[in-house]
């Protein structure tokens, strides 16, 4: 063959060879934009935005969020990390943290603490327990460094914060899960709350520099540049529960008229929106930690809905009347931004309350350390009480490598397979909500032992009785416990920690009159005799257990046993069951005694 006939060969065999090539990418570029397309078709999504009154996808159908607030992870509270007392804002944490271990093992630490704090394994846990949004706590100082830090007036950026904000993202998308963004923590610091926004009284704050107040809107069209196009963002949350004093008395401007430095800002942080972003619907808070709407009127752009918050206050229609005002005179969407760190019984009426006037919400937090009112808790080790006597009360310093083995062992807590997830609030969030029926907590089989904390889920007056079981502070204006064990579950029933060797590791306490417990029992027929496993520091308690029907058996005296730590059994004969699924009611006649669990054992001279 010739050399000419070789290169045309060589010309036409390499042709066919690219030309396969860049038809693969081609149908590989179409493959991958049909499974986007197909992606967001199958959900219907598109971008949320105001229709009226409502908030809706890119269909026109109403979307309800139910949101989870991230609080923690970006920004942390004082409150979460039990340093409250002596460490609120997230900087001066740091300042404690970097005193037993230096700058290097602090960043050590916060590496980790940022690594473990949300993962992929934390949203789908979200979406398979019902949420459908999430609300993203950040801190601007992830995105842009502080003004002090700039050089020039010249605004820079940081990836970090973009970073987390993408994984994220893309971890919601796969859940089919909206995410907000929610400026928590704005330059300099937006209210005098300090640890909610990491104020810092020594350095100018948002509302005395217009630095922090142009780093705050150019940080917002940063945002809206880089997500326009993603529907899964649900919203943007341009400043969160500003508390500030403009020209009134109220510190954290409640009592404020005009409010005109905060409209002000936040009209400019949405035409900076804007100028990059006419899809997503931004959200806008009032002073007051949201909730004070005085001279923010009239609306300026065609897709905003006012965010409100609410905390320890009643549940009834006239608690958000003024809200509901609100969006029929200026015909916007309004949502529940915020709320949270009460009972499982106020949770369930106040999502009640939103729900029926198709207003949409946001819990709060995620994960706090030892917690019973959230979805989850991160544990508390002993270790970790040293550091906080130290940083509280000072004496002998820790070691630093004792201090960080304590802190990187926290940091490990916060990882979802370390928390404690709680069945009870998420039950009470969701469940609860659309029913009174009450739910085992755990299978109680009989025979056998039933731990008294095990009683079943569901709300007071369906699953128990008692005394105390929610919070109105705002209201009474006394910080009210509605669990004065503050452990385990998050319900009006009063849980203390138990040493006892026998039991599950915690009891009923602070027992008072007519107080009940409802348990469900998988039972084999019969007659049994039940060990009830109780102490009592003085007094004599009284209780029977009622069955379905109304059987009551008969009451049974339990006398002092000589301390809270002294345990005894006394039993109560003749309990009879049927075969299967039995509603067993524990009834408190006279309280003044501890409970940790009942023994029931089939009684075989009975039939």
């Amino acid at each position: 063959m010739e050399n000419g006939q070789q290169l045309r060969l060589m010309q036409v065999q390499l042709g066919l060879i690219l030309g396969n090539k860049f038809r693969a990418i081609r149908m590989k570029k179409i493959i991958l934009a049909a499974q986007l397309l197909i992606s967001i078709a199958s959900f219907g999504q598109g971008f949320l935005h105001r229709d009226g009154q409502k908030i809706v996808d890119g269909n026109g159908k109403n979307v309800l969020l139910r949101g989870l607030g991230l609080g923690g992870w970006m920004v942390q509270e004082g409150y979460m990390l039990k340093t409250q007392p002596f460490a609120s804002p997230q900087y001066q944490i740091r300042q404690k943290i970097q005193d037993v271990i230096g700058e290097e093992g602090t960043k050590e630490f916060y590496a980790a603490y940022k690594e473990n704090g949300i993962t992929k394994r934390d949203i789908d846990s979200l979406a398979k327990w019902g949420f459908n949004s999430i609300r993203l706590p950040m801190h601007y100082n992830l995105y842009t460094p502080p003004i002090e830090q700039e050089k020039n007036g010249e605004i820079t950026w940081i990836e970090e914060g973009f970073t987390m904000t993408d994984n994220l993202l893309k971890w919601c998308a796969e859940n089919k899960i909206y995410l907000i963004l929610d400026l928590h923590a704005a330059p300099g610091g937006q209210g005098n709350d300090a640890a909610i926004s990491d104020f810092d009284t020594t350095k100018p704050a948002l509302w005395q520099s217009e630095a922090n107040q142009k780093k705050m809107i150019a940080l917002w069209k940063k945002l809206a540049s880089r997500y326009r196009d993603n529907p899964w963002i649900g919203a943007y949350d341009i400043i969160n529960e500003p508390n500030w004093n403009f020209t009134g008395l109220n510190k954290n401007g409640c009592d404020e008229n005009s409010n005109g430095p905060l409209r002000d800002l936040m009209v400019a942080v949405t035409k900076a929106i804007r100028e990059v972003d006419t899809n997503h619907l931004i959200f806008i808070e009032g002073n007051c930690w949201g909730n004070n709407y005085n001279g923010i009127f009239p609306l300026w752009d065609d897709n905003l809905a006012l965010s409100f918050h609410k905390y320890w206050n009643y549940t009834d229609k006239a608690s958000i009347e003024q809200m509901l005002g609100y969006r029929e005179k200026y015909n916007v969407p309004i949502w529940m931004g915020e709320s949270g760190e009460n009972s499982n019984v106020w949770f369930k009426d106040a999502l009640t309350l939103v729900e029926t006037n198709n207003i949409g919400w946001a819990f709060w937090p995620m994960k706090k350390i030892d917690n019973i009112a959230g979805v989850t808790s991160v544990t508390k080790i002993p270790e970790y009480d040293v550091l906080l006597k130290y940083w509280k009360d000072g004496g002998p310093k820790p070691s630093p490598e004792f201090a960080k083995k304590t802190l990187m062992k926290i940091a490990d807590n916060y990882k979802m397979e370390n928390v404690t997830v709680k069945p009870d609030v998420i039950d009470a969030m969701f469940r609860q909500v659309q029913t009174d029926d009450t739910k085992p907590y755990k299978k109680n089989a009989v025979p056998g032992k039933i731990a008294a904390t095990h009683y079943d889920l569901g709300t007071n007056g369906k699953a128990y009785s008692d005394t105390d079981f929610i919070n109105y502070r705002s209201v009474t204006g006394k910080d009210e416990q509605w669990n004065r064990g503050n452990s385990m579950r998050n319900d009006g029933v009063d849980i203390l920690p138990c040493k006892y060797k026998d039991s599950n590791g915690y009891q009923v306490s602070f027992i008072e009159d007519g107080e009940w417990i409802q348990y469900t029992v998988d039972a084999k027929e019969g007659t049994y005799n039940v060990a009830i496993r109780y102490s009592s520091e003085k007094g004599e308690g009284k209780l029977y257990l009622e069955t379905e029907g109304g059987a009551k058996s008969t009451v049974i005296s339990l006398p002092s046993t000589g301390g809270n730590d002294k345990w005894k059994t006394v039993v109560l004969s003749n309990v009879v069951l049927r075969s299967g699924s039995n509603k067993v009611k524990a009834v408190f006649e006279k309280g003044g005694f501890n409970l940790n669990y009942f023994d029931f054992v089939m009684n075989k001279n009975k039939k």
